[in-house]
């Protein structure tokens, strides 16, 4: 068996990026093209052979394929010619689907697709994950009503052809070669539209400069990527134009080029409304222009996005729903690309986390506040924590504007974050809490040890780290919402030895007629309490006349409210020393004689006296 030999199998499996699975018989020598397959009988399991992995089959398919890359124990096919069709194979309604990267799936029907993703999670969690029987706690897999024109977000490289037409599209498989596009069945159709004008303007500014157009292989030219979001409740658009400089009209020394860019998107949008309110079709709703700015990403790296936008006309973002808590939406945030299905994701995140109002929890990689703010609905209080400071800041204004303020975001890696919140590090660098916060003993305790947490990480899964403190913090309920199924196994097995057992499993497609899917598991703490929470203030036992007036949370009401500024235990502590109260002989006195202590300023002692004078402590 070697490279370019021919052989005809029948695929009876589907591998983890959606391939299908074939093999060829060990005894088989080398077939000539048109050979019948010599598989074994299924029954008996013998002379299985060599497994080949073939792109673009199902299940059922009877094929001809050519080895294109032959290993020991292995091969990889290329699809022939289908001899026989499976029953669920279709016809792709897309074009480009066999060619481009997006859609490996879209020759499976739909039912099937769903049927493998529910697979794929169940097979990795009792093949990496050691968990026995777990069809019996999975949940039907939530599909989609319209698997087509669902994704919010797109992203196009830009490119130029041998003879210099501008291409606009997506990557061809396991390439950079760029797929020219007319239209997408996945994404929202406006993008239809902008593609078209927006290679008109690309096109014209190409022609006119000769180096409008990013050069990938030389790291010379402007536009690389154009990036578009739709809010699929509010109907806003945004566009953002990455390019390789820091601006589009200094770049080519002429602003005509942005004027020229504003049109083309005014009238990309203006046809498109004229046309869907004509067609009166039913997921018809008005768009409109909210936001055009440009990404300026100037290192030669297969990145996306720089770290630096600059917005040219509208607002730096767009807003859109999921349920009742509106989101505000820039170029760089991470939000799902699903929004309907989206809801049904967290929407089941939320149901396993069992809320009655009474809980506090953690919502780690929270980005910008999607989980979050969707537990906050239910919760006492909600802490989240994400590495990407500007999701952070979308994370805290998402909160205002939704009227939620019982939630608290702190910026850093969620390994070194919330373990540094659990060891009581606080107002160190690690993003948890400021020197002035507004946390008393009993809020400290709480977060932790939530009554809930909920991990959203990427395809790599949980740090290590972060997994030891979840141990230490001891949730009754953990939640894991999971995009590589996998990891999550991995995941599930390394806490099912720390005393987590997984107690639901649900699966929920994303990404119709792709190879991912996503899943939200329960698990819940076996091990029985090992903490008691005692709440006590140490300078509240033997207590004096004066010391019984007012606790320190009195203390901090008072002061917010008569002085408009928050004040941390620490800086009472040390205000009620220098007016002559007592304290617990430790209480908040460094650890070491060494150790730097920030000291109370000036405005916030007279405030602290202000307030003890108040309630007649001195």
């Amino acid at each position: 068996m070697k490279k370019n030999d021919i052989y005809e199998i029948t695929i009876k499996d589907i591998g983890n990026d959606g391939e299908g699975i074939g093999h060829i018989p060990m005894d088989c020598g080398e077939i000539a093209s048109g050979a019948k397959d010599k598989l074994a009988d299924e029954a008996t399991g013998t002379n299985r052979g060599i497994a080949v992995f073939v792109k673009d089959t199902v299940v059922g398919d009877v094929a001809r394929v050519k080895l294109v890359k032959v290993k020991k124990n292995y091969a990889y096919g290329r699809l022939e010619e289908i001899i026989k069709p499976s029953p669920y194979r279709v016809e792709p309604v897309c074009v480009n689907a066999r060619r481009c990267g997006g859609c490996a799936l879209m020759h499976m029907s739909y039912e099937k697709q769903l049927d493998y993703k529910w697979n794929k999670v169940k097979n990795c969690l009792e093949r990496i994950g050691g968990v026995k029987d777990v069809a019996s706690i999975m949940e039907t897999i939530c599909g989609m009503e319209k698997p087509y024109n669902y994704r919010n977000k797109m992203q196009f490289p830009v490119g130029i052809d041998k003879e210099g037409k501008v291409l606009i599209g997506f990557y061809a498989g396991r390439t950079h070669s760029i797929i020219d596009l007319n239209e997408c069945h996945i994404g929202h159709p406006v993008n239809d539209y902008l593609v078209k004008y927006l290679k008109g303007w690309l096109q014209k500014w190409q022609d006119k400069t000769g180096h409008f157009i990013y050069d990938e292989e030389r790291h010379e030219g402007l536009v690389r990527h154009i990036l578009t979001r739709v809010g699929f409740t509010t109907g806003e658009l945004m566009v953002c134009v990455i390019i390789n400089g820091n601006g589009i009209g200094k770049y080519v020394g002429d602003m005509q080029a942005e004027k020229d860019l504003k049109e083309c998107i005014h009238e990309a949008v203006k046809q498109y409304n004229m046309n869907q309110a004509y067609a009166a079709k039913d997921y018809f709703l008005e768009i409109k222009f909210t936001s055009l700015s440009v990404n300026i990403n100037r290192e030669k790296t297969n990145r996306i996005l720089g770290d630096k936008c600059v917005t040219l006309c509208g607002q730096d973002y767009i807003s859109d729903y999921i349920g009742d808590i509106k989101f505000n939406i820039s170029p760089m945030s991470f939000y799902q690309v699903n929004p309907a299905q989206t809801k049904v994701l967290y929407d089941k995140a939320v149901d396993y986390a069992g809320l009655t109002g009474d809980e506090v929890v953690w919502d780690m990689y929270c980005g910008i506040g999607t989980i979050s703010l969707c537990l906050a609905k239910k919760a006492r209080k909600v802490y989240g924590v994400e590495i990407v400071p500007q999701a952070i800041e979308d994370a805290k204004e998402n909160a205002r504007i939704n009227g939620l303020d019982n939630t608290e975001f702190f910026c850093g890696k969620a390994e070194e974050v919330v373990p540094g919140f659990y060891r009581g590090e606080l107002g160190q660098e690690c993003g948890s809490v400021t020197d002035d916060c507004t946390k008393d003993n009993a809020d400290i305790s709480a977060g932790k040890h939530p009554d809930v947490i909920v991990v959203d990480p990427p395809r790599k899964g949980c740090d290590s780290v972060l997994l030891d403190t979840i141990e230490n913090m001891a949730p009754k309920r953990l939640v894991y919402v999971s995009c590589d199924p996998a990891t999550l196994a991995r995941d599930v097995k390394i806490l099912s030895g720390k005393g987590f057992k997984l107690e639901k499993v649900g699966v929920v497609d994303q990404f119709g007629h792709s190879g991912h899917v996503e899943s939200v598991v329960l698990l819940s703490q076996q091990n029985p309490d090992d903490y008691i929470e005692v709440e006590l203030e140490l300078d509240e036992m033997d207590l004096t006349t004066a010391e019984s007036k007012a606790t320190y949370k009195e203390i901090q009401e008072y002061v917010l409210k008569a002085h408009g500024l928050k004040v941390s235990n620490l800086y009472i502590s040390q205000v009620k020393r220098k007016c002559g109260i007592e304290v617990g002989a430790n209480y908040n006195l460094p650890k070491s004689e060494d150790s730097r202590q920030p000291q109370c300023p000036e405005e916030k002692e007279k405030a602290i006296k202000d307030t003890l004078e108040h309630f007649g402590m001195i």
